[in-house]
């Protein structure tokens, strides 16, 4: 059983230099930290990051630090006992890095691995899905494609076979850039993808055309974030680039074209935030393909409970420090399940070192890991993945 003995908190700063929270608890099996990522791209719904600020929430921290002496805890459902502490005290990343650094230490008394303590019966890895071109508010060029992320999906079980393959890719699809772009200059944005000029039509031509070409069997899939609330404005989506409006029925049409002629297999956020119609009629028009909700849902029970009543989505993206609770994410996570809903486990364009991610992913059996491709701190994420992996083989 671990006790807590105290807890600090502190500011440390993520992959975009931005401050965030980092926790430490001293407990009766030794000192644990864990840290909390920041989005860019934020859903109107998501739980708020800090209950005021993030200062604040660092001295409420100190305040509660003698309160968790009390508890003693064994298993994941124990935390419970912490979040009826803190409730309402402090904001979603400080409830996640508080849980996580918990976790940690319940591990180690146990001897175990983080995801053990989720499901020590987890089996099934997740596969990859690797942001190799972006645009949105993740690129900060002033011509790029309206669509936020352009993702890589390698066909392979092997999560070590999966990332090789997504970094080759990533160095071919930069040389195509350097041919069909003049002005690329081979920079990354705020996730590590390739900016470009380019618009999304463009980009897919490319993909399809230029890296998948003459491929009889293609060794990835191809999706899409189009994150369609960042340009959702006065009922219209606008794009910039080319400058034009679309309606809803528009965009609709738009999206099952580039669906259709680019063999799209993943489109997430295809519609802005409050729009569960017409994710519903984007996917029983195509159900094959994975229709994703992440600022349809924001890992909220209640507004994930919506999308699958209106048959909106078929696939779901989880970020724990959009809602804070790791109770509330298993609780998500048993609805996607028995509603036959894929998991899609996220990481934030806001990255830290912390690399538990990868644990709660395995741990909750997550359909797909969607953390990047290489380098800054994502890979150390999709490092954790394939260490796991290797301890199944053992």
């Amino acid at each position: 059983m671990v006790k807590i003995k105290g807890a600090s908190a502190k500011t440390i700063l993520d992959s975009r230099k931005e401050k965030t929270i980092l926790i430490s608890i001293k407990t009766n099996v030794g000192e644990f930290s864990a840290s909390a990522p920041n989005g860019k791209s934020i859903g109107k719904y998501e739980k708020k990051i800090y209950k005021k600020n993030l200062q604040g929430d660092i001295e409420t921290i100190k305040k509660f630090s003698d309160y968790f002496s009390e508890e003693v805890l064994e298993k994941f459902d124990d935390l419970r006992r912490i979040e009826d502490i803190v409730d309402r005290n402090i904001g979603a990343n400080t409830v996640f890095a508080l849980e996580s650094a918990i976790l940690k230490s319940m591990a180690k008394e146990q001897k175990k691995q983080v995801w053990e303590l989720i499901n020590s019966s987890s089996n099934r890895l997740p596969r990859l899905v690797g942001n190799c071109v972006g645009g949105g508010t993740h690129s900060n060029s002033e011509r790029k494609p309206d669509f936020q992320e352009f993702l890589l999906i390698p066909k392979s079980k092997s999560v070590k076979e999966s990332f090789e393959k997504n970094k080759i890719a990533k160095k071919e699809v930069e040389k195509i850039l350097k041919e069909k772009n003049k002005n690329f200059k081979s920079k990354k944005n705020d996730e590590n993808a390739w900016m470009t000029s380019l618009n999304e039509k463009e980009v897919l031509e490319l993909l399809i055309h230029d890296f998948l070409a003459g491929a009889r069997k293609p060794k990835f899939l191809i999706g899409i974030d189009v994150a369609a609330s960042s340009f959702y404005k006065r009922k219209n989506y606008q794009y910039k680039n080319p400058l034009l409006k679309r309606t809803s029925e528009e965009q609709f049409g738009y999206l099952s074209n580039l669906i259709k002629n680019f063999n799209l297999f993943y489109i997430e956020d295809a519609f802005e935030e409050n729009d569960f119609e017409s994710h519903a009629k984007l996917l029983k028009k195509f159900p094959s393909s994975l229709i994703v909700g992440d600022d349809l849902v924001v890992t909220n029970y209640e507004r994930f409970k919506k999308a699958i009543e209106m048959k909106s989505i078929n696939a779901v993206i989880v970020k724990p420090n959009q809602i804070g609770s790791l109770l509330e994410v298993k609780r998500v996570c048993e609805l996607a399940k028995k509603n036959n809903i894929k998991i899609v486990f996220s990481h934030r364009s806001g990255e830290t070192e912390e690399n538990i991610l990868a644990d709660l992913a395995f741990g909750f059996q997550a359909d797909f890991f969607k953390c990047g491709i290489e380098g800054d701190v994502r890979e150390g994420k999709i490092k954790r993945l394939i260490e796991i992996e290797k301890s199944l083989r053992r």
